[in-house]
């Protein structure tokens, strides 16, 4: 009877001595988590506190998700810091995390491609159609080889960029316009980014689905997935929506149209013939001249606003490969195919070369965009990792009177220090 008393006891001590050394593992790493998740802030927040307090960048909002969970979301510095005359504001308005941003060409992927995606998974598009079948325009012998993916590649051979508001006022004589301009380079061959390629996409969507690009996306994309805060023109919906300020009208784009040096001039283009140029800055209006000008704010290339939540939401769909919650929104094999790297190790609308500066030597399968205002995503499927940053750095003005301050490296250092962590 005592052993038996003895060896019960033994067994009780030795649970309770398994269950406290359980207990000091599990302490031990969630310290280690947690002491490394403040060292990952820390980093992040002495990167883009350093732009700010530098005067590089105005303002930024950043949210990481990882395996799930948002690991950190802040806003820092200013959503506007300046007024017109480049004077400081007495009382410069302070970033928050609820702040909208100018996408500029986020609006490739958030909006155009991800409608494309729509159209493919539903049967009415298919990515290897000549772009002829629904543009008539592009039924000439110049144009009649290219397709929807030499669209969202930028393999279609099109300009890179033309001031269409030179000659065309509104989205019908815009799409006429680039139907009949001649092709800058042989389809298929090489990659060159092209806003004319996407501005087209818009086309086809409005072609095919019989809506405008701007109802197609609000009841397709934005209101299924609860995106209340994206859309374009956001002005014409409400004053009072927080949004981060921009450029000082179109300083960059003016010096495109009059300075030879950046390689965008036209024989038929004039830079005194047009005038239209906005002198205030910009703030609810898309920065993008083409889309504001020509487009009425609304383009496949550029004019979404947006804030990083809603973001987070079309990220989350993409990463639960379509999924959104219990629903497939889009179908897995529409997901992978978009996804899927082509001979210049892109996807379609999607960037995925790891070569770019901002996502140097990604994993396997990364996929990523940019805004020319400061905006971009990352997403690294293998890691369950999505980084959105969101910079209105035109708020600064041109550096030198020439260029706005380059934010890939800004970009770069906030990939190396999230991409990996919690592996």
């Amino acid at each position: 009877m005592p052993n038996r008393r003895i060896k019960c006891y033994y067994k009780y001590y030795l649970l309770i001595l398994w269950f406290l050394l359980s207990l000091s593992i599990t302490t031990a790493q969630e310290k280690n988590v947690g002491e490394a998740k403040a060292m990952l802030i820390h980093r992040i927040d002495s990167i883009l506190n350093s732009q700010v307090n530098d005067n590089k960048i105005p303002g930024a909002v950043i949210e990481i998700k990882k395996n799930g969970e948002v690991i950190y979301k802040q806003a820092y510095g200013y959503a506007q810091k300046f007024n017109y005359a480049h004077e400081p504001l007495a009382v410069p308005e302070k970033m928050t995390t609820d702040h909208m941003f100018d996408l500029a060409s986020l609006t490739k992927v958030v909006g155009t491609t991800t409608s494309v995606m729509l159209l493919v998974d539903r049967g009415l598009v298919n990515i290897n159609d000549p772009v002829s079948k629904y543009v008539k325009a592009f039924g000439s012998p110049d144009k009649a080889a290219i397709t929807i993916r030499h669209l969202l590649t930028h393999t279609a051979g099109l300009y890179e960029w033309y001031p269409m508001y030179y000659r065309a006022s509104n989205k019908k004589e815009t799409f006429k316009l680039i139907g009949e301009l001649p092709l800058a380079f042989p389809v298929g061959a090489e990659r060159k980014y092209s806003d004319l390629g996407f501005t087209i996409l818009g086309e086809i969507v409005e072609v095919v689905s019989g809506q405008s690009l701007d109802q197609f996306e609000e009841q397709n994309i934005f209101i299924p997935l609860g995106m209340k805060n994206t859309m374009y023109n956001p002005l014409k919906k409400s004053n009072d929506f927080k949004i981060a300020a921009t450029s000082f009208g179109n300083p960059y784009e003016y010096r495109m149209v009059h300075d030879p040096a950046l390689g965008f001039q036209f024989k038929e283009i004039k830079p005194g013939q047009w005038n239209g140029w906005r002198h205030y800055i910009l703030r609810g209006e898309v920065n993008d001249g083409n889309a504001w000008y020509a487009e009425g704010g609304v383009a496949g290339a550029a004019g979404i606003f947006s804030t990083v939540d809603d973001l987070q939401k079309l990220v989350d769909m993409l990463m639960n490969k379509g999924k959104v919650g219990d629903r497939q929104f889009i179908s897995e094999n529409t997901i992978n195919a978009f996804l899927t790297k082509d001979k210049f190790s892109n996807g379609l609308g999607w960037m995925m070369d790891p070569a770019n500066s901002f996502m140097k030597d990604a994993p396997e399968g990364t996929f990523a965009h940019t805004g020319f205002t400061g905006t971009s995503i990352t997403v690294v499927p293998s890691q369950k990792l999505s980084i959105i940053l969101l910079i209105n750095r035109q708020q600064m003005g041109l550096t030198g009177g020439k260029d706005y301050y380059n934010v890939n490296a800004i970009r770069g250092q906030v990939f190396k220090a999230v991409e990996g962590w919690g592996k």
